[in-house]
């Protein structure tokens, strides 16, 4: 019962549309009606700043730590609720229940959760990730490839137990599929490139 409590705590704590919230707060704005239409922290980033971007992200990223911090607690450290839960908080930015099931693509939550579930994959990927978006100015390709790899990256670094695999593999084909835009942007030469700060109107 508590592992079922704990995933149910985790998609509800995912569901929180922090970029929606923050962006309200500060601008009386809906970040859905502005840039990519997103909720997540890059949408927030160049339609409200870099404050707005910032916060956003580290709060998305903070419900997918906190939400495997509770599964390990509330079972005892069970490698199964706690992958589960990782999962959990990722379908809930991607569909929460607060927003009729829509969302936003759920790249920061999934490295908050696997930080705490499987830290050193998750650096090693985010190195990836920098030396990507470095290269291509894309923040969607470097999120792509990073997701694509992080299965291969845990079970070469860590040989972990099944459910960490399969939450890690599940999370992975969730990432990618919510950037499926982003891909026919990419072909067509439209994607947004990455700079730090509010793009110019």
């Amino acid at each position: 019962m508590t592992g079922f409590l704990a995933v149910v705590l985790a998609y509800l704590l995912g569901s929180i549309p922090f970029g929606l919230l923050i962006v309200k707060a500060m601008t009386g704005a809906d970040v859905r009606r502005a840039g990519s239409g997103n909720i997540g922290a890059t949408n927030v980033l160049r339609t409200t700043g870099v404050a707005a971007g910032m916060l956003t992200l580290l709060l998305d990223a903070a419900k997918g730590f906190v939400a495997v911090w509770l599964a390990d607690r509330l079972t005892g450290g069970d490698v199964l609720w706690m992958s589960a839960a990782a999962l959990a908080v990722l379908l809930g930015h991607a569909f929460s229940v607060w927003l009729k099931f829509q969302g936003g693509k759920a790249v920061a939550s999934f490295v908050g959760g696997f930080l705490y579930l499987t830290p050193v994959p998750v650096l090693a990927i985010f190195l990836l990730f920098v030396v990507i978006v470095a290269w291509t100015r894309y923040l969607s390709l470097g999120s792509v490839i990073g997701a694509g790899l992080f299965p291969v990256a845990c079970w070469m670094i860590l040989h972990p137990d099944w459910p960490v695999l399969v939450a890690a593999t599940a999370g992975s084909v969730l990432i990618i599929w919510r950037h499926r835009s982003n891909f026919e942007r990419i072909r067509a030469g439209t994607e947004n490139v990455f700079r730090f700060g509010r793009s110019k109107k």
